[in-house]
């Protein structure tokens, strides 16, 4: 026997199916055509700075930072301590974790100890004897042991994808994470575009409403017509009715806001931000190819349910193989509970067992081929999620650049709308132009007002888009909350071989 468990426990040094190996990083060496990403254009107003591409230069952990608002690290902070995603994900990853611990002791050998006590009667005829009915006691204690020895690796398979899975849900969680943190400053960035907007808005009908003092003075004495000043009316009516539209968005950003953060749309929160008190980054880390699929927990959790998906294929070849089993158990019997631990009542047994499957109606031929495919589809679906990645990151960096160029674009628009309709306003008092030049002049300089608080809170916003297509710097943080319940609390983050930038050097 002991033979038998022997050459059983040096058979389960193996372990059937793939041995699974990362894949590599895609081979190309940017994200864009360029060799060099140009510096951005630069612009004479706020949030017009010009922004650098620093190629190699790690991520903060609290990427957002780089934004220098304490109004939207409050928000931030609040979000993730009351986000319920944020503590679901982490729950997840919890329960992940115990599973695996649960699967890895299916490894070691089952103790059990069982104890019994029978009163029964029975008859001597049942034995073919005469005599009258017996009654007796029965009492019974003993230690039970099986083991089932892991020849073939199919335990450990199984562990190998529960630690998978634990990965995924670890992903899971820095990717519920980013997003949290990145919707977080989207939403205020919004709800301060919007506030600029209304106050834009706010402006132009005021400017609109003198005017229509002018115009109406021009009509009393004789050198307006009645139209132009109905025409003037209904352009102040017309901006008076965009204003209730652009506070609805408002209210509406304020409430998701609200929600990211934890709290019900009734409940006060005094943090207001504005486009003036956010800074932007003017130096901006630009992760290599290489690094990518490295620090995008999509990319990540992708990967972890490839690796599952090739250990599930080693069960599955398991399923087909031998089974063993060694079972033993040591105890006593007796009559009395005095007799019960006497030499003379000892009980003992052990057994060894294998069963080798010979036919399940193709059952586990087909479980493997299931495998199989399930892995091709797992890889199929990490390929596009690299894709996808690197996807995100151009779109950003584009994003950026074009921002930047849209803002200077809309400033100029903006210089020119204005000093256009300052002059228009004094040759219309002159009389030197139509009503009609006047009211073009006026819509010009409406929307170049609109436009440019547009194109700000853009800049602002592909900003944080960019360092959410790049990882959001998940590698860095030291805020993760363990499993007070897990022997595995102290587990940290996966390490990326690079150096973390204070947040300081973003801006010089």
């Amino acid at each position: 026997m002991a033979a038998a468990m022997l050459s059983l426990l040096t058979l389960s040094a193996c372990a059937v199916g793939p041995d699974f190996k990362p894949p590599p990083a895609p081979p190309v060496a940017g994200y864009t055509p360029e060799a060099k990403l140009a510096a951005t254009d630069s612009t004479n107003v706020a949030g017009g700075a010009a922004q650098r591409f620093d190629t190699g230069r790690d991520i903060p952990g609290e990427w957002w930072k780089v934004f220098h608002s304490r109004e939207l690290d409050g928000l931030i902070a609040d979000a993730l301590q009351a986000s319920p995603n944020l503590q679901a994900a982490q729950a997840a990853l919890w329960q992940a974790k115990e599973n695996l611990y649960a699967q890895t002791g299916k490894l070691l050998p089952q103790v059990d100890a069982q104890s019994s006590a029978e009163r029964q009667q029975f008859s001597p005829a049942a034995f073919g004897q005469a005599g009258p009915p017996q009654l007796f006691n029965l009492y019974q204690a003993s230690i039970n042991v099986s083991y089932a020895p892991d020849v073939f690796g199919g335990q450990r398979r199984q562990i190998e994808s529960n630690a998978a899975l634990a990965d995924y849900q670890r992903f899971e969680l820095e990717a519920t994470y980013l997003t949290l943190t990145s919707n977080v400053v989207t939403a205020a960035v919004q709800e301060a575009s919007l506030r600029g907007q209304i106050e834009a808005t706010l402006d132009i009908i005021k400017v609109e409403s003198d005017q229509l003092v002018v115009v109406k003075n021009q009509f009393d004495v004789g050198a307006a017509a009645r139209t132009d000043v109905l025409t003037q009316q209904s352009e102040v009516a017309t901006s008076q009715a965009t204003l209730p539209p652009l506070q609805k968005q408002l209210e509406q950003q304020h409430h998701l806001l609200l929600a990211l953060i934890g709290r019900f749309p009734s409940e006060p929160h005094g943090d207001r931000i504005t486009l003036a008190s956010l800074r932007l980054p003017t130096n901006l880390p630009i992760s290599l190819p290489s690094q990518l699929v490295e620090q995008r927990p999509d990319v990540r959790a992708a990967e972890a349910q490839l690796h599952e998906a090739s250990a599930q294929i080693g069960v599955a070849i398991a399923n087909r193989l031998p089974q063993f089993n060694l079972t033993g158990a040591y105890g006593t019997a007796a009559l009395t509970t005095a007799a019960l631990f006497s030499p003379a009542t000892l009980v003992w047994s052990a057994a060894a067992n294998g069963t080798q499957p010979l036919f399940h109606g193709f059952t586990l031929l087909h479980q493997q081929r299931a495998a199989e495919a399930g892995y091709d589809m797992a890889d199929a679906q990490y390929r596009n999620t690299v894709l996808g990645a690197f996807q995100n990151v151009a779109d950003a960096l584009r994003a950026v650049q074009l921002d930047a160029a849209t803002l200077k674009a809309d400033r100029n628009a903006l210089s020119a709308a204005s000093e256009t309709l300052n002059l228009a306003e004094g040759q219309y008092r002159l009389g030197a132009i139509t009503y009609v030049t006047l009211l073009n002049a006026q819509r010009l300089y409406q929307q170049s007002r609109l436009a440019i608080v547009q194109a700000q809170a853009a800049r602002y916003a592909d900003t944080a888009a960019l360092f959410q297509a790049l990882g959001g710097g998940w590698w860095n943080r030291t805020d993760v909350a363990p499993n007070p319940l897990s022997p595995d609390a102290a587990d940290s983050a996966p390490a990326v071989d690079s150096t973390t930038t204070p947040i300081t050097e973003l801006h010089q």
